[in-house]
């Protein structure tokens, strides 16, 4: 480990000790209610009471699988979409109204009818992340696929290369790298979208555990859940990152 990155994590060591451990004599001292902000040895407890609960694991599995289906769906859809907008521009140019008003919708609000439509299910959960992720995918593979650089378009077309050799060759590994930060947004959202549903309405899932918890005034196990959940997104993102690197190693 270099000095620099073992002296950042000192760093950041200390600033999380030292507000840990604030806190925790601010609850022990009531100088903070307890009953509002929760501790850092009452999470702690809390965390350690429920690592083995199977339910907790189960509404984990639960809201994990809502957010890669709705992931999948969304940005398999947003790709095939942006595609066919970059091949048919007169496409784009009819559907652009329409796209754009769909996007500046409050998607939370849309909670209600998908619930009404899917019930409380894991369904109205994945129509919720589908769509927060296709906007979001859609932008950046358009950006992405019309960002190709035209001198290897016209190099590919001089030496003779079929329409679908260029998409395959050409067009699709150059729109790679921004495709994949519209991808991680992408992921990011779906996860944002089914917990926000499940916190509103449903029958499992962290979500309606964590609203759960939260009308009973559990505060620890509320302040535990939201680390579970950051925890998740992270490991998210850091296999987002993993991917990338590895579809990219070519660059």
């Amino acid at each position: 480990m270099k000095a620099s990155t073992l002296l950042n994590f000192v760093r950041h060591a200390l600033f999380v000790s030292l507000l840990i451990g604030l806190w925790e004599w601010g609850a022990r001292t009531g100088f903070i209610d307890q009953s509002f902000v929760g501790s850092p040895l009452g999470i702690a407890t809390f965390t350690v009471n429920n690592v083995s609960d199977l339910r907790l694991w189960g509404d984990l599995g639960w809201t994990m699988f809502s957010v890669l289906v709705s992931f999948s769906i969304g940005a398999s859809a947003a790709i095939a979409t942006g595609l066919a907008f970059v091949t048919w521009p007169k496409l784009e140019s009819f559907c652009e109204p329409y796209v754009n008003a769909l996007n500046v919708l409050p998607r939370i609000a849309l909670v209600p009818l998908f619930i009404l439509w899917f019930g409380l299910g894991v369904g109205s959960k994945i129509a919720m992340g589908v769509s927060l992720t296709f906007f979001i995918v859609l932008s950046s593979t358009i950006a992405g696929m019309r960002g190709v650089s035209q001198d290897h378009v016209t190099l590919t077309r001089t030496l003779g290369a079929s329409s679908r050799q260029m998409f395959f060759w050409v067009t699709l590994p150059g729109a790679v790298p921004v495709l994949f930060s519209g991808l991680r947004l992408g992921i990011v959202y779906a996860f944002l979208g089914v917990v926000g549903a499940e916190v509103i309405a449903s029958e499992r899932g962290l979500g309606q555990q964590l609203s759960y918890l939260a009308s009973t005034f559990a505060i620890d196990g509320v302040w535990s859940l939201l680390i579970d959940l950051a925890l998740v997104g992270v490991l998210i993102m850091k296999s987002m990152n993993w991917l990338e690197r590895r579809l990219l190693h070519w660059q």
